[in-house]
């Protein structure tokens, strides 16, 4: 009884240890989870991290933003914003920041302030490509159009991340 007390402690402890300190990809020493865009116009996604593993799901849209959960060698488990996905080769993967607008008519601000005026509405769906982040704002690029969208009505961006 003692024994097993003073495990369940030592766990206690060493959970205690890592509250708050970031975790990092064991392959790429990167961020987990962390977004990504899919570099391909088709990507299969698997049961796991080889090419014996069977196909689960195929990603269909050239730069779908994706978020990163693990890792295994040339491997990325990657999930959508409906939480679909898999073990997808890392080649298939783009560094490029993309996110899915989540508002229907989405208002594009030409300054990160709701009271600015609106170059463009974009519709639920719409993948745009990410530029700067604030705490609230992020500025979007679609369609030709430029502008700043409220950060909580987009995913691919977390909402405590800021990006220059």
């Amino acid at each position: 009884m003692i024994r097993r007390l003073l495990c369940v402690l030592a766990a206690g402890v060493a959970l205690a240890g890592t509250v708050g300190a970031e975790q990092l990809g064991p392959e790429t020493n990167l961020p987990m989870p962390r977004y990504v865009s899919l570099k391909a116009t088709e990507g299969n996604a698997r049961r796991g991290p080889s090419l014996t593993h069977r196909i689960d799901w195929v990603f269909t849209r050239r730069d779908m933003p994706l978020r990163i959960t693990a890792e295994h060698g040339h491997w990325r488990r990657v999930e959508d914003r409906d939480g679909q996905g898999g073990w997808v080769h890392y080649s298939l993967l783009s560094g490029l920041r993309t996110v899915i607008v989540e508002a229907d008519m989405l208002p594009l601000h030409v300054r990160p302030d709701a009271n600015a005026p609106v170059e463009a509405k974009l519709e639920a769906g719409v993948i745009a490509r990410l530029g700067s982040c604030d705490a609230r704002w992020c500025q979007l690029r679609s369609g030709g159009f430029r502008g700043w969208a409220e950060k909580s009505r987009l995913w691919g961006v977390a909402t405590t991340e800021l990006r220059d």
